[in-house]
């Protein structure tokens, strides 16, 4: 199949565009960020325009490579900080170019099938335990209200022009290539030989962690399992695992072969919820499976960092 990936110089981009491209799919990107046609290649593109997700360059796209059956829509802000800091210029990456997207494929390509990355931040602070799709969806930041107007742009055009799109809702996604986040922050401070680590928050905060590989995994599973009767689904894109963030830390500095103590300062950053995990049965229902577990996946994590810091 013809796929494009907006976003595909990203985090998760660059893993799906190679997950894709090693399944026989002719990937094709578009976003923010410089590739020669030599790094495009190494990613699994066979080609990729820097610049927004506009009509012009989906026309570009289309008119050089043949119209998508499928979408695979990455580009989005992707922190919350940045939105807290700069909201508008969040809703912009998020919530305005989603809009873009869609009403593309309402004129050119309806038959396209749109498999769209939210986040677990659309369901804020008020829950514990296992999250289910169903759950009322309360957002904390400009971060989780722009996911989830995107969202709701999705289950618009389905709704009213027949345009398939799924929204898989991603929990805490880490792995080789992620420089920003606990697991660079943590790493960067261990390189550093800090004899004492000062973390924000309890420790006790839990998080739903997938590896970024399994990801890629996921989000070409949910492509090939969309039906052509159910025009909007969302999934949880979460293992139904929960890990606190003091036993990240703990895992990251045993990996690391350190024995830097941790302090947790107490004070937890503005839109963080205490608990994020997934109710992961509507995967169970497709039949994907978790592959990589947390261990591996920080062991793999230092070895990365180790490798590109050297």
């Amino acid at each position: 199949m013809i796929v494009w990936v907006t976003g595909a110089n990203g985090f998760i981009g660059r893993h799906l565009a190679h997950e894709l491209a090693g399944a026989g799919h002719a990937v094709h990107g578009v976003g923010h960020g410089a590739l020669d046609a030599t790094e495009a290649r190494r990613l699994g593109l066979q080609s990729w325009i820097n610049g927004e997700i506009d009509a012009a360059n989906l026309d570009a796209l289309a008119a050089a490579h043949g119209l998508p059956t499928h979408v695979f829509h990455l580009a989005g802000g992707s922190s919350v900080g940045v939105s807290i800091e700069r909201p508008f210029e969040d809703f912009s990456r998020t919530v305005a170019s989603t809009a873009r997207l869609l009403e593309w494929l309402r004129g050119s390509a309806p038959d396209c099938a749109v498999i769209a990355a939210s986040s677990a931040a659309v369901y804020g602070a008020d829950h514990f335990g296992p999250i289910a799709e169903t759950a009322i969806v309360t957002p904390m930041s400009p971060y989780g209200q722009h996911k989830l107007m995107m969202e709701q742009l999705c289950a618009s055009y389905a709704r009213s022009f027949a345009l398939r799109c799924t929204v898989v809702r991603l929990f805490s996604v880490y792995g080789p290539n992620l420089r920003k986040q606990l697991l660079w922050d943590i790493c960067s401070r261990l390189d550093a030989k800090e004899q004492v680590l000062t973390l924000g928050g309890t420790g006790n905060e839990i998080r739903d962690w997938t590896d970024v590989r399994d990801v890629a995994r996921l989000l070409a599973s949910v492509a090939e399992a969309s039906s052509s009767q159910e025009t909007f689904r969302v999934i949880n894109g979460g293992s139904g695992r929960g890990t606190s963030v003091a036993d990240i830390a703990a895992g990251l500095i045993g990996q690391w072969g350190s024995k830097t103590a941790v302090r947790h300062s107490g004070v937890s950053r503005p839109g963080d919820p205490m608990s994020l995990l997934a109710d992961a049965a509507m995967l169970r229902q497709i039949g994907f499976d978790w592959r990589i577990p947390l261990d591996q996946g920080l062991a793999d994590y230092v070895a990365w960092f180790k490798g590109q810091a050297s």
